[in-house]
């Protein structure tokens, strides 16, 4: 346990300091005057308005950064308890503790530091983000604090990711899901109960796997995404169930040859309102977006799907958990390109290449140029097989392969030639889901009225209310994406009013 006592420095400050096991004492900010290092410290940062700590120390360069006009939110990263707990006695931290925008995290393993991250920093809002180091406290326990380092960085990759979609699909998510409301008053109150299951991706060893679902069709509860769809329709095959989470216009392909009467279209609330046309046995759900989200808080005819795996794939796996499955079976997850290939046959890619080519680009140069457009790494499944994997595919795979860890169900991907699905054990604890929700209460009108008006009380005070304020920063993302030169405030003013007039 480290040891602290307190010091006083040149200037009248209580400095702490630690003793080591040799007796020496190592002062954690300079015993000359340690304000005028913070504020040389803080002086050093930009535009960053979150700002992590490493080390609580005497709070001097929390303190400064807290003045500072651009600061939103302070993370401190503290280990042993003991001994902050007997630091907290030696020194009044009340200035710090009680700053709403402070977080005091003590003892925290890797992940649990990434995922706190990553729920907290909101690029629009905090511009930047800086580590800074009390390099002092950092020395007293450097493996936990290199450890607490890379969790930050992971964090910070994850949130850039996230945040560069928002950027480019903002705007379309925000419009779709104001136009899908008028069409969610159809979405069904009875979801079906279910055992077992497959879900069908569009993978290229869906060409060989799909003989395996035709035998197999009566033995489970037929899932198809959207993409493979088209395949499935092709050999005469109806799932009972077809799921897509594309916001994007060009998912309605996927339903040019139309969707079988018998068929569920379980869409998010954020895909195109088009689908919404396409089936009278619709259930919308809410993915990830925080304005579906608030949405499925209220009215509880639509249900909340776990999305985060990126794909309609893992979207798919989420639905057959959710509807109770303990046994899923998963088709044509490839989360490669195996042998070069990119999609099975039958799906939409290939006509749209057709309808597109012409002498000076036959059909074999846009797949080629479809495969070659991200970088690609070349590799070796167990049976031999080689396969391209990009960036992309191979974080799919890997949330997947985490998301399995924690399943409801069992989960038993097909053999296939692409990159392997290594499933991890669960005890697949069982939470049975109600296969009935409340009768529809909720009025969509009545909605929008109070929707409007809490925009507009963002509009002159944006600290209003959170949680409508999350609901609208995916749009602003994408907004500023074309207007980098906007602060905070103009940014979020320009958000609601877009806002405002798209609804």
């Amino acid at each position: 346990m480290v040891k602290y006592e307190i010091h006083e420095s040149g200037t009248g400050e209580e400095v702490p300091v630690y003793r080591d096991d040799t007796g020496r004492t190592h002062a954690l900010h300079s015993l000359i005057d340690p304000r005028k290092e913070a504020k040389r410290l803080i002086d050093t940062v930009e535009n960053e308005g979150f700002l992590i700590f490493l080390g609580l120390g005497g709070g001097f360069f929390i303190e400064e950064a807290l003045k500072r006009e651009g600061t939103c939110i302070v993370i401190i990263i503290e280990y042993d308890n003991d001994a902050i707990s007997k630091l907290l006695t030696l020194k009044d931290y009340s200035k710090i503790i009680s700053d709403k925008r402070c977080l005091l995290l003590v003892d925290l393993g890797r992940n649990e530091i990434t995922e706190k991250i990553i729920n907290l920093y909101k690029p629009v809002l905090h511009s930047g983000i800086r580590v800074l180091p009390l390099r002092p406290r950092v020395a007293q326990n450097p493996d936990d604090f290199i450890n607490a380092i890379s969790a930050v960085e992971e964090a910070i990759e994850r949130v850039k990711t996230d945040y560069s979609v928002q950027a480019h699909f903002g705007k379309k998510w925000f419009s779709n899901i104001i136009n899908n409301l008028k069409f969610s008053y159809r979405t069904m109150q009875n979801l079906p109960v279910i055992q077992k299951a497959a879900v069908i991706a569009a993978g290229p060893s869906l060409n060989f796997q799909i003989k395996e679902v035709k035998k197999r069709v009566n033995d489970f509860f037929l899932i198809a995404t959207d993409t493979s769809l088209p395949r499935l329709l092709s050999e005469e095959i109806i799932p009972d169930a077809i799921i897509s989470i594309d916001c994007q216009q060009v998912s309605s392909h996927h339903f040019m040859a139309g969707i079988p009467k018998s068929s569920l279209l379980f869409i998010d609330l954020l895909s195109p309102p088009l689908l919404s046309t396409l089936s009278e046995n619709i259930y919308f759900f809410s993915g990830g977006h925080p304005l579906t989200r608030y949405i499925s808080s209220l009215d509880k005819n639509i249900f909340e799907l776990d999305t985060s795996g990126g794909n309609v794939t893992f979207a798919g796996i989420s639905l057959a958990e959710y509807l109770g499955a303990e046994e899923i079976v998963v088709y044509g997850a490839d989360f490669s390109y195996p042998h070069g290939v990119t999609y099975a046959k039958g799906t939409y890619v290939y006509p749209y290449f057709e309808s597109r080519q012409n002498r000076f680009s036959p059909i074999e140069a846009q797949c080629s140029a479809f495969l070659y457009r991200t970088p690609l790494e070349k590799k070796y499944n167990d049976a031999g097989n080689w396969y391209y994997e990009t960036a992309s595919m191979k974080f799919y795979r890997e949330k997947l392969e985490e998301k399995s860890a924690i399943f409801q169900a069992k989960l038993i991907p097909a053999a296939g030639e692409g990159a392997r699905i290594n499933v991890r054990e669960n005890s697949y604890n069982r939470i049975t889901q109600s296969s009935r929700r409340a009768q529809r209460d909720f009025d969509i009108k009545q909605f929008m009225e109070n929707y409007i008006e809490a925009l507009k009380k963002i509009e002159h005070d944006l600290n209003a209310n959170n949680l409508i304020l999350s609901t609208i920063l995916p749009l602003a993302a994408f907004i500023k994406k074309q207007h980098p030169e906007l602060n905070s405030r103009e940014l979020l003013i320009n958000t609601v009013r877009h806002c405002l007039k798209k609804i």
